[in-house]
């Protein structure tokens, strides 16, 4: 017996070698590829069609980032199912540093709470990378519905319920759930009409197909400011700089309180000085003046900071969403 053990413990011995001897030799390529890291375009995914401002958050990162990093940002809109056809693709994509996603509440918080089956872990697939931009919604209305106030809006839609329709970028989306816990505290019933992104949601808003949104203030501020949409109030706490005499939601539904954000996440895998890196790039680009005022023209606020603080972030987003849903009694089949 005792050569039996003699030999099993030599193989051993040649595995453990063997094991170190292939770690050893791989470690020095995987370095080089990291530290040669970006060599080809890298793409940033967008869970909505474009115009909206998921896609206006991504392109501006996407103009700033490529003069860095010396290659193409290249930003893809993959609309569908809320944002997780873009989310779970990116989810499964190999963790080289090449896909990033334009993660919103919908795909890093709110989908896992109304869809029954996902097609991807929020938590265990996709890591936090950088958070780019928070912005209040804007409830909106087609000049035709003839309300100028809060209340105007809902004495019309209880008047006649079901009458009116509002859109969303989604199923899933801020827009949706925001709309939804307004229905709920307004007490008046709206028909939903989810799209695939913000952009032709507000083509038939402007074209008055449909009646109301509750939108992301980027995408619709330049129709308000043009007299198209009528702003009746804006989903944040405090009144927005951008339109100082549209009054909260919450001035006529005390405790409403819904707003939007745009982060930058990756595959679980991806290298950490990838991510160290993107994350410190984008922040220094938020900072940067220019960059800064575009977006609080739109009415975004620039946030940046690490990877840990948007973790964070996100996990307190998370659980309030989660009551966002189970309030509003939103589902998606």
């Amino acid at each position: 017996m005792l050569p039996t053990v003699s030999i099993l413990s030599g193989r051993r011995a040649q595995i453990t070698a063997l094991t170190f001897l292939l770690a050893a030799a791989l470690t020095p390529a995987l370095t080089h590829a990291q530290s040669d890291w970006p060599a080809r375009p890298v793409r940033i995914v967008v869970p909505f069609a474009a115009g909206g401002t998921t896609d206006i958050v991504a392109r501006v990162l996407a103009e700033q980032l490529a003069p860095v990093l010396k290659q193409p940002v290249v930003v893809e809109n993959k609309a569908g199912a809320g944002g997780n056809v873009a989310a779970a693709e990116v989810a499964k994509s190999t963790p080289d540093g090449y896909t990033f996603l334009m993660g919103t509440p919908g795909t890093q918080a709110i989908n896992q709470f109304l869809y029954p089956k996902m097609p991807y872990d929020t938590e265990r697939d996709l890591i936090p990378v950088s958070f780019a931009v928070k912005v209040p919604n804007v409830l909106v209305v087609h000049p035709s519905v003839g309300a100028r106030t809060i209340q105007e809006f809902i004495d019309k839609a209880r008047a006649k319920p079901g009458a009116m329709s509002y859109g969303s970028p989604g199923n899933g989306s801020t827009g949706q759930l925001s709309s939804e816990l307004f229905k709920t505290r307004a007490k008046v019933f709206i028909t939903h009409i989810p799209y695939r992104g913000s952009g032709p949601m507000l083509q038939d808003l402007l074209a008055g197909q449909i009646q109301m949104a509750i939108d992301n203030l980027p995408s619709a501020i330049p129709h308000i400011r043009s007299g198209r949409l009528v702003a009746l109030g804006v989903s944040s706490a405090k009144p927005s700089a951008q339109l100082p005499d549209v009054p909260t939601i919450a001035s006529v539904l005390p405790g409403y309180e819904a707003e939007s954000w745009f982060v930058l996440v990756a595959p679980r895998g991806t290298p950490d000085a990838i991510v160290t890196r993107v994350s410190t790039e984008v922040d220094r680009i938020l900072k940067k003046p220019d960059v800064a005022e575009r977006f609080r023209g739109l009415g975004a606020e620039p946030v940046g900071g690490t990877p840990a603080e948007l973790a964070r972030f996100i996990a307190a987003e998370t659980t309030k969403w989660k009551e966002v849903v189970r309030i509003s009694g939103a589902k998606v089949d």
